[in-house]
């Protein structure tokens, strides 16, 4: 009891005065990392895979392409089941969040790709 009694009065001053944090972001050769730069290599990678990717498509294999999306959307229109998909492609705002403006939309109806386009132009009512 008195060795854990003592152990304890020693280490709590030590624990308690070790308050400090210091956070590196860089490397040795001068590169610093920024949210900004993994925002444009995502931004990139997602506009070179959708180039790449036809119409007719199906769900399964642009998700398994893509990954996971930004947004998305499900929902039945005219009997039809209806998934929105949105990735982002571009920087549109300077507060490092994504808004559906800066994603592009792939608009799926029964498990296929019927059209892409800017997110911001996006809307249910319409359909693109």
């Amino acid at each position: 009891m008195k060795k854990s009694l003592l152990a304890l009065l020693v280490t709590a001053p030590l624990t308690l005065s070790l308050t400090g944090c210091i956070v590196v972001a860089g490397d040795d050769d001068g590169y610093s990392y920024s949210i900004a730069d993994d925002f444009k290599d995502r931004e990139y990678s997602n506009r070179k895979k959708i180039a790449r990717i036809e119409l007719g498509a199906s769900f399964n294999s642009v998700e398994t392409t893509m990954g996971v999306a930004d947004f998305t959307e499900t929902y039945e229109k005219d009997g039809e089941m209806v998934k929105v998909l949105f990735y982002r492609t571009q920087r549109v705002h300077k507060d490092d969040l994504t808004t559906r403006d800066e994603c592009t939309y792939l608009y799926f109806v029964n498990g296929e790709l019927r059209q892409t386009g800017r997110g911001g132009d996006f809307s249910r009512n319409t359909g693109h």
